[in-house]
């Protein structure tokens, strides 16, 4: 059984017991979390949302909250002397699916 679930502007497929990596929710570690935002259900019949399905939700503990590794953006012109070094961590919370509730 597996969901498409929507958060922080991206979906996500999970299943019972994955571990993702969402946008910050500014969520404690050990504390539960519950994504209503559900697209597809699939188990033995499949259930697609209009645009979420009506009554299902995925429910998840927070394992951790970090930042992913620093990504470099370089912006460079030529023949002018211009040249930028930026770099960007993103943040992250680590949650484990727990149940899927359809």
């Amino acid at each position: 059984m597996y969901a498409i679930i929507a958060t922080g502007g991206k979906q996500y497929k999970v299943s019972e017991g994955d571990v993702i990596r969402v946008e910050k929710l500014g969520i404690e570690a050990g504390e539960s979390v519950v994504f209503d935002q559900v697209l597809v259900v699939s188990g033995d019949d499949v259930k697609v949302g209009n645009p979420t399905v009506a009554n299902a939700t995925v429910s998840g503990t927070v394992m951790c909250e970090g930042k992913a590794k620093k990504v470099i953006v370089y912006r460079y012109k030529r023949k002018t002397g211009y040249h930028k070094k930026n770099g960007h961590r993103q943040a992250y919370t680590q949650v484990k699916i727990d149940k899927i509730n359809a």
